[in-house]
C-alpha cells in the first residue's frame, strides 16, 4: 500500500467505550464508516451558480420609473 492509498483518517485515534470487539469487528466498522464518509465527501460540492437571493426574486415585481416627459393624461 503506497502513501497515496492510505486514507486521511488513518492517523485518527479510535476508542472503544463499551464491550470487547474483535479485530474483525473493528475492521468492519472502520470500513463502513470510511466508505460512508468518502461517499459523502464526494457528493459535497458547491453549486457553480449561486441560487437567486430573496431580494433578486422579489425585485422583479418593482415597477419601472415614471416617464415624466409624457405628462398627465
Amino acid at each position: 500500500m503506497s502513501r497515496e492509498d492510505v486514507p486521511a483518517t488513518a492517523g485518527l485515534p479510535l476508542r472503544v467505550r463499551r464491550g470487547d470487539p474483535t479485530p474483525e469487528e473493528l475492521a468492519a466498522v472502520i470500513a463502513v464508516v470510511t466508505e460512508a464518509y468518502e461517499t459523502e465527501a464526494e457528493s459535497a460540492v458547491v453549486e457553480e451558480e449561486p441560487a437567486m437571493s430573496a431580494w433578486q426574486i422579489s425585485a422583479r415585481a418593482l415597477r419601472e420609473p415614471l416617464r415624466r416627459e409624457l405628462g398627465w393624461r
